[in-house]
């Protein structure tokens, strides 16, 4: 059973998608750093100097100790410009793969 697993982890795919793993989260680092620290702050100006991560819909106001509880409407339109950031630089990178693919193809 060891030399199974042995063989299970030694094969290119399993490497290849501890790569992607790890790949993937630098690039989401990435990724969250051009929208908090580049589009936020533009897109700020845009609508009038807001933060956009401080967008938000109070529902209850904060009594004493209890909190208030809002809808944070900001903190949800940056992650859908993460989402699609990474979902457009993804189709970038499978677009030129394929285009790359092909390209051998058509060599050989």
């Amino acid at each position: 059973m060891l030399q199974e697993f042995k063989t299970f982890i030694a094969k290119g795919n399993v490497l290849d998608l501890a790569v992607g793993v790890v790949i993937g989260a630098a690039f989401g680092k990435i990724t969250t750093s051009l929208v908090e620290d580049i589009l936020n702050p533009i897109l700020g100006l845009v609508i009038g100097g807001a933060d956009l991560t401080n967008l938000k819909y109070v529902l209850k106001e904060a009594v004493g100790e209890t909190p208030e509880v809002s809808i944070n409407y900001g903190n949800f339109i940056q992650t859908i410009i993460q989402f699609l950031l990474v979902a457009w630089v993804i189709f970038l990178v499978v677009k030129g793969a394929n285009k790359m693919r092909l390209t051998e193809k058509k060599e050989e």
